[in-house]
């Protein structure tokens, strides 16, 4: 049995929380394989809405087995207080929820180290979450990191001690001041490990491989986006992870051989959190509109999300990245009431049009769009595709021909309810 991607195809916010809730009854094991709590996926069903940050998305099904990849990287504050959330909903997620020991940790100086780096940029900032996840993976690449199997070392403390020093003499090389709190934190910090070591550590590369052998089925969780793939996305503004399929293998300790499906998630239009170039960016009233409608603020930071048109270029280029199989379309019920709505086909560059999406994208880089007209209909009761507005569909059907993967799933609202299984396989 071979490992099922799931993963955001835009710049994120996609909605892969609710779709990997919707999916994890045909599944057995949901395995997160790479990015921190920079990641927030929302869910909602029972009238209650969940933020995930770290956990995987199958955790509210206690029948399935939830695996936190070695890709990750985990804050154990954040962690902690995840789980305690789900408590609170009387959840008891250390009986199905494994951690992979070689997962690496987010240290109270990560994050002193992410704010400095982030102000030192000053208008060239990334527009970081602020989360440690950047400093963390680059301990790991630089074989300095603490990863979850260390805690239960005998020389774990020194381990931590050494990459503190190491991390305040990088502090002070910026102008930047660690106020007094740090004590308190770095407190709280210990006290969340001491948490963290009730949950099972697996080898969690063996378990999947093993799992597969065994015909379970597998579902491979990614957060952020394609577009903010390390390698692949609008660098320099983008995450510390590989975003893309490829990451499932490299996260979670399997083969490329053994990666069937790969379901990629798109927005009916975009977003975009943060600094960045966004060609289809909508600085008007229908982008106003879309952040209105949709909700567009971020899950873990609360930002408003930059909002535009969809973008069929960088589309193209995530399906071509992640060899998609098939496209799931969230948020289609957020265009509803608009007159018209728009599609880039390509960018114009000069006199040039172009349908590659860029090593780089300059301002004055130019979206063509095609016009579609809009519908007014709510779309958030309907339950299957014959009962959509015409002109959706036609907009559906354009995209599909346009990227040559087919529809399957479509989203008109935010419960797990509020989805369309399409029979188009």
């Amino acid at each position: 049995m071979n490992t099922d991607v799931l993963l955001g195809l835009q710049w994120g916010d996609e909605g892969k929380g609710k779709i990997v809730d919707f999916l994890t009854p045909y599944y057995d094991v949901i395995a997160r394989f790479q990015g921190g709590p920079n990641a927030g996926h929302s869910l909602e069903f029972g009238n209650e809405k969940h933020v995930l940050h770290t956990i995987p998305s199958g955790i509210f099904h206690s029948e399935k087995i939830n695996v936190i990849g070695n890709g990750v990287v985990i804050d154990p504050l954040i962690f902690e207080q995840e789980i305690l959330n789900l408590k609170k909903g009387g959840l008891n997620s250390t009986l199905n929820l494994l951690i992979s020991k070689k997962a690496h940790i987010i240290l109270p100086t990560h994050r002193l180290l992410d704010a400095a780096s982030e102000a030192a940029k000053g208008k060239t900032k990334i527009g970081s979450t602020l989360k440690g996840i950047g400093p963390t993976y680059m301990d790991k690449t630089g074989r300095n990191g603490l990863r979850v199997g260390d805690i239960l070392l005998p020389d774990f403390q020194e381990k931590y001690e050494f990459l503190k020093r190491k991390h305040f003499s990088l502090i002070s090389l910026y102008d930047f001041s660690i106020d007094e709190s740090f004590n308190k934190n770095e407190e709280e910090w210990f006290k969340s490990i001491d948490f963290l070591k009730q949950f099972k550590q697996i080898n969690s590369e063996y378990l999947i491989n093993k799992y597969m052998d065994d015909g379970k089925k597998v579902l491979a969780e990614g957060a952020q986006g394609t577009l903010l793939d390390i390698d692949f996305g609008s660098y320099p503004f983008v995450t510390s992870s590989n975003t893309v399929s490829a990451g499932a293998c490299i996260g979670l300790g399997i083969p490329p051989t053994k990666i069937g499906k790969v379901h990629g998630i798109f927005k009916a239009y975009c977003t975009r959190v943060g600094s960045g170039p966004f060609p289809t960016e909508l600085e008007d009233e229908s982008g106003e509109k879309i952040r209105k409608n949709g909700n567009e603020f971020g899950a873990t930071t609360g930002r408003p999300r930059r909002c535009g048109w969809m973008d069929l270029v960088a589309l193209k280029y995530a399906v071509m990245l992640n060899g998609v199989s098939n496209l799931i379309m969230t948020k289609s019920d957020v265009l509803s009431g608009f007159d018209q709505i728009k599609i880039c086909t390509s960018y114009k560059s000069g006199k040039e049009n172009q349908d590659h999406f860029p090593f780089q994208i300059s301002p004055e880089l130019e979206p063509v769009y095609k016009d579609f007209p809009g519908w007014k209909e709510d779309i958030t009761h309907i339950k299957n595709y014959d009962a959509l507005p015409l002109n959706l569909k036609q907009y559906i059907q354009f995209i599909e021909d346009e990227v040559k993967v087919p529809i399957s799933i479509i989203s008109v609202g935010p419960d797990r309810e509020q989805t369309i299984f399409r029979d188009n396989k």
